[in-house]
């Protein structure tokens, strides 16, 4: 699901991939819906190829925003209140409990918090493919 949604340096906010181009992508704001092109010197990451560093193996991105809907009811976060408070951290290790306290930074869990917001605001709250159950068939569309 969050393959198609990017993270574009130096542009603020969350993108979904329009079309392609030659050397280009068009791209839309997820919240103003404005249409820009990306182009391929910019530099531009899926939501889906991204993972955090945990004390075990990385975490992808989309199972540690599944895991904050979770917790929090599908509700936004109030990074600011957080980070005024001091608890950013102790807030993202209830998301993330392994998480690698030496390599996470506080700015890379402000962005997962404002991510998550956006994503949310968006009204995007599948995070993670649902998977068939082995044995499990998909149901049937109706016509």
């Amino acid at each position: 699901m969050l393959k198609t949604i990017l993270s574009i340096t130096g542009k603020p906010g969350l993108f979904k991939i329009i079309t392609n181009g030659k050397n280009m992508l068009l791209v839309e704001d997820i919240i103003s819906h404005k249409r820009f092109p990306a182009h391929s010197r910019d530099k531009i990451v899926s939501l889906g190829d991204i993972s955090m560093y945990t004390e075990g193996e990385d975490v992808p991105l989309p199972e540690i925003f599944e895991n904050a809907r979770k917790l929090y009811d599908g509700k936004p976060v109030d990074v600011k209140a957080l980070q005024a408070d001091g608890n950013l951290r102790d807030e993202f290790a209830r998301v993330l409990p392994d998480f690698d306290r030496d390599r996470v930074y506080d700015g890379d869990i402000r962005k997962f918090f404002s991510w998550y917001n956006l994503l949310l605001q968006a009204g995007i709250t599948e995070f993670v493919a649902k998977e068939e159950t082995p044995g499990e068939e998909a149901p049937e569309e109706t016509k």
